[in-house]
């Protein structure tokens, strides 16, 4: 039998997944009470989409002037495009414009059922994904490359249905675990 030494990266990337999906069980217990309100019919502040349509469908754009510090040099463009296309499936297409105007597009068509998915296009930092939607306002998307977690990526819609925030949690070079924080703007 042959020994294989754990590798430190891994098993740090997933605690950090692990605390971040606990993290966000926690915080759904309030969600039911902001649901009932914000996407009641009698409510002031409903949401832009119909009624028992997903909020995150449609078209949402980085907020480039909210950008973590730590990221680094900023893309000109982000935009997240999620789509039903039938029979319970969802798909999901980014678009990277960098400051050279060059784009990088990866897409997904998947189930909101946890189970992977082969990534399309770009394959820089992903080859497959999985997707999960443990409330209406949450989607948790992990992310593989080459049979190795990549991130894990927890989406919130807020109550009106106009912002969406993105925590990205992954390790740095070191091994340490860090959640970096995207704020998107809808846009259609």
């Amino acid at each position: 039998m042959t020994y294989t030494r754990p590798d430190p990266q891994a098993a740090i990337r997933h605690l950090a997944a692990a605390t971040l999906i606990a993290g966000l069980a926690l915080a759904q217990s309030g969600y039911a009470a902001a649901h009932d309100v914000a996407f009641s019919p009698r409510s002031e502040r409903m949401a832009p989409q119909a009624a028992g349509q997903s909020p995150f469908l449609g078209e949402w754009e980085l907020d480039l002037t909210r950008m973590p510090a730590a990221y680094g040099p900023s893309p000109k463009r982000v935009t997240f495009a999620f789509e039903d296309v039938g029979s319970g499936q969802w798909r999901t297409t980014i678009e990277i414009t960098a400051p050279n105007d060059s784009v990088r597009r990866v897409a997904s068509t998947y189930r909101r059922d946890g189970k992977a998915v082969q990534a399309e296009g770009d394959r820089g930092e992903t080859d497959s994904a999985a997707f999960s939607a443990p409330a209406p306002n949450v989607l948790v998307m992990s992310l593989a490359k080459d049979k190795e977690l990549a991130s894990v990526r927890v989406y919130t819609i807020s109550a009106d249905g106009k912002a969406m925030t993105e925590s990205a949690a992954d390790v740095d070079g070191e091994g340490a675990p860090f959640v970096r924080t995207f704020h998107f703007k809808r846009i259609r």
